[in-house]
């Protein structure tokens, strides 16, 4: 049984068990790994496993698992990693690195973390009478409503999860309140957690996008559960551009535990 040190990290909410793996420790394909270690009754609890591992070509590679082991794209993950990469050495105040949906750029300004998203084409956003469906990285389910704070989100978020359409591969599912043209509110019922989070970047990304679609403006400030966020893009022939997400990412405690 081999002893693992950990960090766990938190960017608005969305917190994370993180793990210098340079050193190929932990294997990457054993999807129980992070199972085990999200479990928030059996191991050290988290919203996600992220991996910092070396890289040839770019400054380090992030792995992130949901805590069910599956893999995907995560902006608030992303974040904090950044920010361990800083702790560890490997980085400074800027960095591009790869993740699983590819190469991103970010820059360090004390606790804050400006973090390049790809781009999102005009064929990954789907406009419906009622909702949005947009890949960020991530596939998101974005409806808008009122008084959001009332809603039962992880009940109504999934039934859209496991609905025929969606089943399968699953979408996460975003609530979203205008405040303004440039303030929105956000509630996301995430797949692979499968419940409400305090926040979800790919989510909150995906919303600004909607808005700004729906008459809103760039830069949004996103208001979720866990703290302020903000997205600023430039939306071209029905693609956004040079996407941005932008929040805290914060050291919460260093742990160890046997596996």
């Amino acid at each position: 049984m081999a002893s693992i040190e950990f960090y766990k990290y938190q960017g608005t909410g969305n917190d994370f068990v993180v793990v210098d793996n340079r050193s190929q420790k932990l294997d990457r394909t054993d999807k129980s790994i992070a199972q085990k270690l999200c479990d928030r009754k059996f191991g050290v609890g988290s919203d996600g496993l992220i991996l910092i591992e070396n890289h040839d070509e770019y400054d380090f590679e992030m792995v992130f698992f949901n805590p069910d082991g599956s893999q995907s794209m995560c902006g608030n993950g992303s974040r904090c990693a950044v920010k361990f990469a800083q702790f560890l050495g490997i980085i400074k105040d800027k960095t591009t690195f790869l993740s699983t949906d590819g190469v991103h750029e970010a820059i360090i300004e004390n606790d804050i973390v400006r973090l390049s998203m790809q781009d999102v084409a005009q064929s990954k956003i789907n406009s419906f009478p009622e909702h949005f469906t947009i890949n960020t990285g991530s596939p998101h389910y974005v409806i808008f409503a009122s008084n959001i704070k009332d809603k039962d989100v992880k009940e109504e978020g999934a039934n859209i999860r496991y609905s025929d359409e969606f089943a399968a591969e699953g979408i996460n599912v975003n609530f979203v309140e205008k405040q303004s043209k440039n303030k929105i509110s956000v509630r996301t019922y995430e797949r692979g957690v499968e419940n409400e989070t305090l926040s979800c970047g790919t989510g909150v990304t995906a919303c600004a996008i909607s808005h700004v679609l729906h008459g809103g403006v760039s830069p949004v400030e996103i208001e979720t559960l866990g703290g302020q966020l903000s997205v600023e893009f430039e939306l071209e022939d029905g693609s956004a551009k040079n996407v941005w997400l932008i929040g805290p990412a914060k050291n919460v405690f260093k742990g160890e535990i046997t596996l």
